[in-house]
């Protein structure tokens, strides 16, 4: 006999969003080599300052959606696509012993990934001091009766975000998911997962990153060692198409593997 189960907020804000699967999504999954990031983040820690890889990855997509794949970093609204004029990151960060928290990374395009690197320090330093509150929505979605939850996100979605119309009770602004999500399942001992997107974020797509291993490749015709990350997908197929996802791979590639360009400003 079945019995109820205790659960946190989060699983009761996700059993009101989602419905069950039928909605248009694009998987992908991909692989490159880690060395040069890791050689990058070595040499800055020796002069003193921390990097991690999901900031390297934060600053390299954030650069490929606004400089190489503008139309991917959009969202839908009205029946229409609507252009961001910036490429946020919105970041879901664990550390060990501690909750995962979010966060955004605003205007990541213009900032270095040593910028970056210290942004996200700070605000952490923030969140954990309780100086500040970390993006989260579901703890307030959790707290409406149970009756009445999946109708309130419902017409949250609508009006707030499908919409872009105020709500002075709810302090949200009409696009608080930024232009791309990316998590870190790497921690958490994952090669690679394909990550569910939040109907209500209007995201193009959610970035995974998994545990990076050392994997026997080809290079040069020979078979060499070399520490490999995954990185897999999730994508809105009314916004994107492979051409699309290509783009974003190529442009990401191409900085992840010269990771010395990111702590530089780029410009169009």
């Amino acid at each position: 006999m079945a019995k109820k189960m205790k659960i946190n907020a989060w699983r009761k804000t996700a059993i009101n969003i989602y419905s069950p699967p039928r909605d248009g999504k694009v998987y992908g999954t991909y692989e490159i080599d880690a060395s040069p990031l890791l050689n990058f983040i070595s040499e800055k820690k020796k002069k003193g300052v921390r990097i991690t890889v999901t900031n390297m990855v934060t600053a390299a997509l954030a650069r490929t959606l606004y400089f190489d794949v503008p139309e991917m970093n959009c969202f839908v609204r009205r029946g229409k696509l609507m252009q961001r004029d910036d490429a946020h990151v919105f970041l879901a960060v664990a550390q060990s012993g501690k909750s995962v928290q979010s966060m955004i990374i605003p205007k990541a395009q213009e900032k270095t990934v040593t910028e970056i690197a210290q942004y996200q320090k700070e605000r952490l330093e923030r969140i954990y001091s309780g100086k500040k509150k970390s993006f989260n929505i579901q703890k307030s979605i959790a707290k409406v009766p149970w009756p009445f939850r999946g109708a309130v996100v419902k017409f949250i979605k609508w009006w707030l975000f499908d919409n872009g119309f105020p709500l002075p009770f709810v302090k949200l602004k009409p696009d608080p998911f930024g232009s791309i999500a990316i998590s870190n399942i790497g921690v958490f001992g994952l090669s690679s997962g394909y990550l569910a997107l939040l109907p209500i974020s209007n995201l193009p797509a959610i970035i995974a990153m998994g545990k990076i291993k050392e994997k026997p490749v080809v290079v040069d015709g020979e078979i060499v060692i070399r520490p490999m990350l995954p990185i897999s997908g999730t994508f809105d197929h009314r916004i994107v198409e492979g051409d699309k996802i290509g783009l974003l791979k190529d442009g990401a590639e191409k900085r992840l593997l010269h990771p010395e360009s990111l702590d530089k400003p780029e410009k169009k």
